[in-house]
């Protein structure tokens, strides 16, 4: 009985069109955001904050980039990992060339680059889709990796071919490098994925958004309806690796301390992919809700089952995460395929009318 749209009245067309329309809604996302920016850094501990939390948030950000492409314009792409790789790499020269600008503004800018390199990329869109654009954007993965390896002025001429963060700080706090507190980086990360998915929030919901899906369901009539297909797709490109980018640079100076070019393989380009499959194609809750399912699931493996007397080998809990998240995928590409957003649409509108019959 507490769940109830009756007698919540809208008094103007914005609030009826609002994002959170209810008022249980806007309440939820307030205890949320108060657990997260408060309850997780007092009460957690450093594995939590290090270990699950900063990661699930990076990729979470990722996989909303690759729904804006794949999920609201509906062109596929196996390019995310090489796009966040671009990023990472960018923002590494960046910081090199201007060590005396905060490390922040590399992170954010660092998208920039990668929105471009995405919109060259994506100018095969006009002419192929489907499987055909799947394979250009994995010829920009390849290509790109091979860029990570073969040009030493990405790195830097470093021998190891790696990316190292220097340490920087911030109102003398220490935000990157070994020295920086996990609640310090995390306090970060959780700011930026906050204030961009209330940006992909607004687009999505906006002029844009709209003609993103107008071409996602049927191209031809978007265009005769006079949306200009190649400026759309390479928005929607630019954007896609804007956010891809700006998750790949914070990978690698927010979490990891540094990388090798093997980190943006193409193996991080499927994860990015099966995590809005799982989640939800055109649903920005989809994307941290698959983004949860497919990075802690491994984590609930490998530390549960000990709890339970029955302790795992890691190469079992590999192959047991490969297997449950395979069925996964086909049981939602088959029974519900927009995925664990669906599903908590559907809970939440039986809720609204229990007791009910729905």
């Amino acid at each position: 009985m507490l769940y109830r749209e009756a007698g919540q009245f809208k008094t103007s067309y914005a609030s009826d069109q609002a994002v959170f329309p209810i008022l249980q809604d806007r309440v939820g996302i307030l205890i949320i955001l108060v657990i997260a920016f408060i309850g997780i850094p007092v009460t957690g501990n450093d594995f939590l904050i290090n270990a699950v939390m900063i990661p699930f948030l990076i990729f979470s950000l990722a996989a909303i980039g690759l729904n804006l492409l794949t999920g609201y314009t509906g062109l596929l792409s196996l390019g995310t990992g090489a796009f966040m790789g671009v990023g990472a790499y960018a923002c590494y020269k960046l910081t090199t060339v201007f060590p005396d600008v905060n490390i922040i503004i590399w992170v954010i800018v660092s998208g920039f680059f990668s929105a471009a390199v995405g919109a060259v990329f994506g100018l095969p869109s006009l002419r192929i889709k489907g499987f055909y654009l799947a394979i250009a954007t994995l010829a920009a993965q390849f290509f790109l990796e091979w860029c990570f390896i073969r040009i030493p002025w990405l790195y830097n001429y470093n021998v190891s071919a790696a990316i190292e963060v220097p340490q920087r700080e911030l109102f003398g706090i220490i935000i990157t490098g070994p020295r920086a507190s996990a609640q310090t980086r995390y306090l970060i990360v959780l700011t930026i994925v906050v204030a961009m998915t209330w940006m992909a929030s607004n687009i999505v919901h906006g002029r844009i958004g709209r003609m993103w899906m107008a071409i996602r369901d049927m191209d031809i009539a978007a265009e005769l309806m006079g949306i200009r297909l190649l400026p759309t797709k390479l928005l929607a490109f630019a954007v896609s690796s804007f956010y891809c980018g700006v998750a790949g640079a914070m990978l690698v100076f927010l979490w990891y301390g540094g990388a090798e070019s093997t980190v943006f393989s193409i193996n991080e380009s499927f994860t990015i992919l099966f995590m809005i499959i799982i989640g939800g194609l055109g649903s920005l809750l989809g994307s941290f809700l698959g983004a949860a399912l497919i990075y802690i699931l491994p984590i609930i493996l490998r530390f549960v089952p000990p709890q339970l007397g029955l302790p795992l080998h890691a190469a079992t809990v590999e192959h047991m995460t490969f297997m449950i998240t395979g069925a996964l995928i086909v049981f939602f590409l088959i029974a519900e395929p927009a995925g664990l957003a669906r599903l908590w649409q559907i809970g939440k509108q039986k809720l609204r009318v229990w007791p009910f019959p729905y």
